[in-house]
């Protein structure tokens, strides 16, 4: 193992609330908070998500987001005010020392008091794009892999502000999340890579994503996730 214990720089929370398009709602505009708040299964105390169907729940109950990715954005996306501060990417946790490079998958993390185990990157959605004001922001996000990545609560805890965030177990360390996203979003067919990631303890929309290329011999419509159409709203 071979991550080095991190602090949290931000942790931040936020409410549901009406979004950009008719009958959307999120709570991708999250604030900071100082005081030491509870994880339990479904995530940090007081945060909520705008529609649960595809965000949130024990399988995405957490969002991490590397703030050193703040300064690729700047250099691709120009002054864009969301990049000033914590919390652009509707993340919880905010640190700079781990990128989807270090970490892999079912990494498993004591934040604070809790224990935390990493269950899968983030699939970008038409919600980013809305929220910067910029068509093609999630797609950019999935092309860059600079997602950041969810958890699972395995043992609730608290945490605040200024936490440690140490690994304290490794299973998968030749899946590092990069590899992962890089199979996950490609758009050829490699049978091989494919068999190696269902052996893989992955969530159960991934493994269905998968199983489902797999047996159709093709990549699936991204748009929907992407751009907001048909049923993904």
């Amino acid at each position: 193992m071979s991550l080095t214990v991190l602090h949290l720089d931000t942790l931040l929370t936020g409410h549901a609330q009406d979004f950009t398009r008719p009958g959307s709602r999120s709570a991708i505009a999250k604030s900071p908070r100082r005081e030491e708040l509870l994880i339990s299964t479904l995530g940090v105390a007081d945060d909520e998500q705008g529609d649960t169907r595809i965000h949130g729940g024990v399988d995405k109950a957490i969002h991490h987001y590397p703030r050193e990715h703040y300064a690729s954005w700047a250099i691709e996306l120009g002054d864009h005010p969301l990049l000033t501060r914590a919390g652009a990417f509707g993340e919880n946790f905010s640190t700079v020392g781990w990128t989807e490079q270090d970490v892999c998958l079912g990494d498993r993390m004591r934040a604070g008091t809790a224990l935390l185990e990493v269950s899968q990157g983030r699939m970008p959605c038409w919600k980013l794009s809305d929220r910067f004001g910029i068509n093609d922001l999630a797609l950019r996000m999935q092309q860059s892999g600079r997602t950041g990545w969810y958890y699972r609560v395995l043992e609730e805890g608290t945490i605040a502000a200024g936490s440690s965030l140490q690994l304290v177990e490794r299973t998968h360390a030749e899946w590092s999340l990069a590899r992962l996203a890089e199979v996950l979003f490609d758009k050829q067919i490699d049978l091989r890579l494919l068999r190696e990631c269902l052996a893989l303890p992955l969530t159960p929309s991934w493994r269905r994503t998968l199983e489902k290329r797999l047996n159709q011999r093709q990549v699936e419509d991204w748009s929907p996730r992407l751009q907001g159409k048909d049923s993904y709203l």
